[in-house]
């Protein structure tokens, strides 16, 4: 074997020191989830500096060459057991500030390691410590520690994408705080007894530090706090600043700037307290802070401890499908979704039965390929038992940094650490399967079904028949057919009332009534109808077209009331664990049954103006020609509807599919044009030539300004967004396919929907706890042979009481027959 200071200086040329902008994954294995604290440690390439568990590191030696690798052990100290509880285990320390990851705030149980670094030179794996180092050439020394200090001193990409910490309570100064101005009125506030000037609250009581008024809060969502009277002061007066009364201690107290609408520090509080009577030092807390409220409602008993089943012992579980996934800040909605979805077989088989194809053909970087990312995804969990690690009770799961950032990279919401709706996320993971899977099976097949919405004209009788796709069922919730509508009305009267002992009430909303909600028709009063030429009355009715092998229900809790705050329901449903839609089959058009005349809306006409030929809208008629249609039928569409979007569009071509002339372009009223004489068959040949350029084909480049309606700009993106479409096109130089040259007379079909049978049996759900989808935290349970499994983040256990009246999605599975 060859002297390692040999192979060092031999590799010496290839060995990189990182550069600010530098990517450096030193936390996850670009193709698994191994990491530092894996089995065999984490390989970093020091030259790309692509991180590799000992699985794979060989692979990309093999492929790329590159011979020094830093690799990089973790081994997890062992915890002093302080304050042992009988268990075993210490006791849980109740949070006393809105914050994680700090002293006071919800625990993240960070582990120490000892860490162990040394270079790695492959194919023999001989090892060089940095001892070693010393007793070689300079320039291999110098360049070698260059740059193993500078992979270990760099924020790996893991860290830069996760928030470590975060502190709810961080306040800053208040501009208003050290001029503020302050009334010689004679104000004096007495030590106890307040209330509202306005009318009598005595709690969540404010004192406005410029001229003294006691006032109340402001009024919450649910219909607790105050009644606003201290906002509509400071609307009227203008005086920014105000005093929570109760929360004064030695220490400070709560306060609030309606200016910069935020809790504040106030520098001077001593002196702006003495100016109306008022000792800090003498005063006590009576009243729970700001802080504090928000803390109970993160802890709220009636719904986050029973959807965790926190108050029963819970088993972890072990083996295949039974792993966790890291929190990596506010990301538990991705792992409740992902965790569902590995459960679906056609996810399975895409991502898994070939996987050593994926990773094969995997580009230089993986970490920015979708497909490859995916595949860590479905295939990490069920498989990768070497992370089902049991440390104090916990399973330390995986952390899908990585899959994170590429699902979320240029999303407004998904790219950040924000906490995001799960409804919302599914179907952007949908979307980006759909686009990543259109030259191959498509796993999102499982939850697409087509959806039949019938409207009557009640003026002539006529029926009006579309079909659009969708792929989660969204269920209404009936308020008013709550069960238990006397207790609510109790529960609510003790609240006005004051009341701080009444118990909390939820709604009691039976399934069936859900269901009829959904199903009932719908009056539409604004209605076009061609029969009459005029608008009118008419009714919706909306019944399944298909029924897909997986349906999604989506409890709509989230809402807004009267005053548009968002708020949510707190309800209490009896979804069944067995499902028949039957009833609710398409049953198409009824004999004797005339439709209504297929005519467009008449335009809006402006006298003494030339009427020309209306601008259609582009971005609805290139994701129509993304899908597969033809451009003419696109925007057909589109004109036929008036510009009204892409969801009406879809439902003209899905009418219209079997028509003669589906392809045929598009004639407008008043104009004599043909084939081959429309807008779009006159295309810039600058722009040609300028995707030509780019080394793309004159039939690529004709496909791609047609499908983008001449613009350049868009083009170039729909040509870079379609390479698995265009490799396998066939084109003729006009820029139509050979079919459609050859008479168009078999259009594409439409997107792909499976039917079957519409009973189901469930097979998980996705509970939400929190005021809203932007707050709170996701949980799922999953039944995995005959027993209810809780997956909340990387903690997996046997569920025992699993609260299926609460959830907010449910995945319900196709029964064979």
């Amino acid at each position: 074997m060859a002297d390692v200071g040999e192979v060092l200086m031999s590799v010496l040329s290839t060995i990189r020191v990182p550069k600010p902008g530098d990517r450096v994954h030193k936390d996850e294995c670009a193709l698994s989830f191994s990491s530092p604290e894996s089995e065999g440690g984490l390989f970093v390439c020091m030259n790309s500096f692509l991180g590799f568990g000992s699985q794979y590191v060989d692979r990309h030696h093999a492929r790329s060459g590159q011979r020094a690798y830093l690799h990089i052990t973790r081994t997890c100290k062992a915890k002093e057991d302080d304050n042992n509880s009988g268990s075993g285990h210490p006791p849980k320390k109740k949070p006393t500030r809105l914050a994680i990851g700090i002293e006071g705030g919800f625990d993240v149980d960070q582990q120490q390691y000892e860490e162990d670094v040394k270079v790695v030179i492959l194919p023999d794996r001989q090892e060089v410590t940095s001892e070693d180092l010393g007793a070689m050439a300079d320039v291999v020394r110098e360049r070698v520690s260059l740059s193993m200090a500078g992979i270990m001193a760099a924020d790996s990409v893991s860290h830069t994408l996760q928030v470590q910490q975060w502190d709810g309570e961080v306040r800053q100064e208040s501009r208003h705080a050290a001029d503020l101005k302050q009334l010689d009125n004679g104000v004096k506030i007495p030590p106890s007894g307040w209330r509202c000037e306005v009318c009598d609250l005595q709690e969540n009581l404010w004192m406005n530090l410029t001229d003294g008024k006691v006032l109340c809060g402001r009024r919450y969502f649910d219909g607790s706090g105050g009644n606003n009277h201290a906002l509509l002061h400071f609307q009227e007066t203008g005086y920014p600043l105000a005093v929570k009364l109760g929360t004064i201690t030695p220490d400070g107290a709560d306060v609030y700037s309606y200016d910069e609408d935020d809790m504040v520090l106030d520098s001077k509080l001593p002196e702006h307290l003495t100016h109306f009577g008022i000792d800090m030092m003498t005063m006590e807390k009576t009243e729970r802070t700001m802080t504090e409220l928000e803390i109970a409602v993160n802890q709220r008993v009636g719904e986050w401890e029973v959807i965790q089943e926190s108050g029963t012992t819970l088993r972890p579980l072990f083996g295949p499908g039974l792993t966790g996934m890291k929190n990596l800040g506010n990301s538990c909605y991705l792992n409740s979704v992902m965790q569902v979805l590995f459960t679906v077989p056609d996810f399975q088989s895409k991502y898994v039965s070939n996987i050593d194809k994926i990773i094969d053909e995997a580009p230089s970087d993986p970490t920015q390929d979708f497909k490859t990312q995916v595949k860590l995804e479905k295939y990490g969990l069920p498989n990768m038992l070497l992370f089902m690690v049991f440390s104090q009770g916990d399973q330390i799961g995986i952390a899908p940094q990585m899959f994170k950032a590429l699902v979320g990279r240029g999303h407004p919401e998904f790219s950040t650490n924000r906490q995001q709706d799960a409804q919302e996320f599914l179907l952007h993971f949908i979307n980006m399967v759909e686009r990543n899977c259109r030259s191959g099976s498509n796993p999102s097949e499982a939850f697409r079904f087509l959806v039949e919405e019938r409207i009557v004209c009640q003026q002539s009788q006529k029926a009006k028949y579309t079909q659009r796709v969708d792929y989660i069922v969204q269920l209404p919730v009936p308020m008013d057919q709550a069960t238990n509508t006397e207790e609510l009305q109790e529960a609510e009267r003790r609240r006005e009332e004051g009341d701080s002992s009444a118990l909390t009430v939820r709604a009691q909303i039976p399934f069936a009534a859900c269901m009829a909600a959904l199903s009932e028709p719908e009056i539409l009063t604004d209605f076009w109808s061609s029969a009459v030429q005029a608008k009118t009355t008419a009714t919706k009715t909306t019944r399944f077209a298909s029924f897909p092998d997986h349906l999604v229900i989506q409890i709509k809790k989230f809402t807004f009331g009267l005053d548009w705050v968002p708020k949510k329901l707190d309800v209490s449903i009896d979804v069944p664990d067995t499902l028949d839609l039957s009833t609710l089959r398409a049953t198409g058009q009824q004999p004797g049954e005339e439709l209504l005349p297929e005519v467009a809306p008449p335009p809006l006409m402006t006298p003494d103006v030339e009427v020309k030929a209306p601008v259609l809208d582009d971005s609805t008629v290139s994701q129509l020609c993304e899908m597969g249609f033809p451009l003419e039928a696109c925007r057909k569409a589109v004109y036929y509807t008036g510009n009204t979007g892409i969801d009406a569009a879809m439902n003209w071509i899905m009418g219209h599919m079997d028509d003669p002339d589906f392809s045929a372009p598009l004639v407008l009223p008043g104009c004599s044009s043909g084939p081959g004489t429309t807008p779009t068959e006159s295309l810039s040949e600058e722009h040609l030539a300028t995707i030509v350029s780019m080394g793309f084909s004159r039939d690529q480049a004709t496909k791609a300004l047609r499908a983008t309606s001449n613009v350049l700009d868009r083009a170039v993106d729909w040509i870079f967004s379609h390479l698995d479409d265009l490799e396998s096109m066939d084109v003729s130089e006009g820029g139509r396919s050979a079919a459609e040259s050859e008479g168009g007379r078999d259009p594409p079909p439409g997107p792909r929907v499976r039917d079957g049978p519409g009973k189901y049996e469930l097979f998980a759900f996705i509970s939400h706890m929190g005021t809203s989808t932007m707050c709170g935290h996701y949980v799922c349970h999953i039944k995995k042979d005959q027993q209810w499994v809780i997956f909340n983040d990387q903690k997996v256990c046997a569920s025992e009481k699993p609260p299926k009246d609460l959830g907010y999605l449910y995945f319900y599975r196709r029964v064979a027959e």
